[in-house]
């Protein structure tokens, strides 16, 4: 009677286990998407960078 005890007590700490994993590997897929975001962001910065200097050249040119 034991060891059936001992074989469920098991199979309920594998199931948390894969549980607690199941939780981790989607911790790490939002912060790979936030990583993600944050490259996004500075994409969009340097390309408003480069677009205000170009428009600066632009004005000069025409002055």
């Amino acid at each position: 009677m034991a060891t059936v005890q001992k074989k469920r007590e098991r199979e309920r700490e594998r199931e948390r286990e894969r549980e607690r994993g199941g939780e981790r590997e989607r911790e790490r897929e939002r912060e790979r998407e936030r990583e993600r975001e944050r490259e996004r962001e500075r994409e969009r910065e340097r390309d408003e960078i480069e677009m205000r200097g170009m428009e600066i050249e632009q004005k000069k040119l025409s002055l």
